[in-house]
Formats: C-alpha cells, structure tokens, sequence
C-alpha cells in the first residue's frame, strides 16, 4: 500500500471518528435541556405577549418584551461599567456597560457564596469535632439564624460604609447560618455504619472526618447551596439599591423611582439570565468536585 493510501485511510478515518453517531447522541443530550429551557421562556414569553394583544396588560406598566427590548441603546445609557454609580450617562452605553454592571453584581454574589460555603462548612465541622465549641457557638447560631439578611443592612453599613464590602458581608450571611444548620443536619445523618466500619479499620476521628463523613455531607450541601443561590441574588440586589450604590439592584430602584417600566423589566430580564447562567455553573462545579457521586445520582438535580 503507497502512502497516499495509507494517508487517505487515515483521514478517513478521523472523519468517521468525529461525525460519529455517538458524538450525534452526545450532542443531542446536550441540546435537548437547551431546547427545553427555550420552549419554556416562548410560552412564558408567548402568553405576555398575547396578553397585550388583546389588551388585558397596560403597555405602559406591563410593556411586553417587544416594548422594553425594542430601544436598547436607551436602555444601555444607564449602566455604568465602572461599578461606581448608577444614572443615566450623557453620552451613551453600549452592551459593554451592561456586562460590567452584571460582573460587578455577580463578583458581589461569588465571593459572598464562597465565604459563606467555606465557613459555614468549616464551622458546622467544629461544632461537632470540638464539643465545647460547638455547646459554646450552636446556640448562637441558632439565635442568628432566623434574622432577616435586610435587618443586617444597617449594621453592614455601619460596619463597612458604602461599596462592595456590606453587598458580600449580606450574601455572606444570608447563606452562612444556614449552611451551618445544614451541615449539622447532614452530619447527624451520615450512617452509622459507616463510622463503625471506618472505627473496626483503625481510622482515628480525625481520618473519620475527612475521608468518611466530609465526603458524605458534600453532595447535600452542594444541592443546599444551589437553593440559597437563589436568596443570595435576592440579598445582593436589595444590598446595591441601599448601600453599595451600583449594580442592577441600583438600576431597577433608580427604574422604579422614575417610573420607568422598560428598564425595570429589562433589567429584570437580565437578573433572570444571569441567575440562570450562576445556577447552571454551579451544577458543573458540583459534577466536577463530587467525581466520586455518579452522574446518575445527579441527574434530576
């Protein structure tokens, strides 16, 4: 065989290779939840369209997409990227300005989840490794836990002024006392075979903790924390409208204030992308960091 043949076989070969039914099947199951999740925004979308066609939603406090979406270059004009204030600019925004006002938000709601998700994480584990701290901390714990993150607003105020610091401080403890409370109640859960097998092995407390119990409290928390990602966007937005001074939160109280319904819901329509897009990367982290839960245990997650 000439070795032109042998290079047309080759090639042949890694074409077979990449338009392969199995690569077809693999990006069919990455398309369909695509799919799905766009279906769902065209009926939602579909109905309020329909609903000022026939006149029941008042364009003037319920502009459709097609109303808010139609100008976005005015709509642009009140982000500043710079994270510093919110206003209208006189010369103009573009597409720019709203990604930096989204990365400033979402910056505040990424270091206040990792805060919270570490420490908490580290504080539940002592609770129950060190007795005394935990009959010491527990009840604190439990006292603070019920506080609304809006009652905090003030005292982070107090605490850290106007900017970024009192925005993470309220994600922070949106999140913090109650991750504390659910990494106690996953630790009371874990079988008690497994610490017995683990102790007839030799393993000491400590071994027993790291490989045995943190492993098994991981998958549940990570599933608690999706749930409270939820709440810290919530928290950040009300924190930017009253002590940080920027960020979307500051663009829809601005909105409100000026009566200004195309950019509240415009703004509206990119709290909810964003949200979206932290929940779906949060899902990957959560596939890669628990490798050993298999992907079959995650799947309706």
């Amino acid at each position: 065989m000439s070795h032109q043949s042998i290079r047309e076989a080759g090639q042949s070969r890694v074409t077979v290779g990449i338009f392969s039914p199995s690569l077809f099947k693999q990006l069919g199951r990455k398309c369909v939840p695509v799919l799905w999740a766009c279906t769902s925004l065209a009926i939602f979308v579909g109905f309020w369209e329909f609903a000022w066609w026939q006149g029941w939603a008042n364009p003037l406090l319920l502009p459709p997409p097609h109303i808010f979406l139609a100008n976005l270059s005015d709509q642009f004009r009140f982000f500043d990227p710079n994270g510093s204030r919110a206003g209208a600019l006189s010369q103009g925004g573009s597409i720019w300005s709203v990604l930096g006002v989204i990365g400033w938000s979402s910056l505040r709601v990424t270091v206040g989840l990792a805060l919270g998700f570490v420490l908490s994480l580290a504080v539940g584990l002592a609770i129950r490794y060190f007795s005394i701290f935990g009959k010491l901390t527990l009840p604190l714990v439990t006292m603070l836990a019920p506080i609304s993150p809006v009652a905090w607003i003030p005292v982070a105020v107090f605490i850290f002024g106007i900017g970024n610091p009192p925005a993470i401080f309220l994600v922070f403890i949106a999140i913090f006392f109650v991750m504390v409370l659910a990494t106690l109640s996953q630790i009371d859960a874990v079988p008690v075979h497994y610490i017995q097998l683990a102790r007839i092995m030799g393993c000491s407390k400590r071994q027993i903790y790291r490989h045995v119990i943190l492993p098994t409290i991981l998958p549940g928390l990570f599933v608690t924390l999706r749930m409270n990602l939820f709440a810290a966007w919530m928290v950040v937005l009300i924190a930017e409208a009253v002590g940080v001074g920027s960020g979307l939160g500051q663009v829809t109280m601005m909105a409100r204030n000026t009566f200004n319904a195309s950019l509240v819901f415009f703004t509206m329509t990119l709290i909810g992308i964003t949200g979206f897009a932290f929940d779906q990367a949060l899902r990957q982290v959560q596939r890669r960091v628990l490798w050993w839960v298999g992907p079959t245990n995650l799947q309706g997650l």
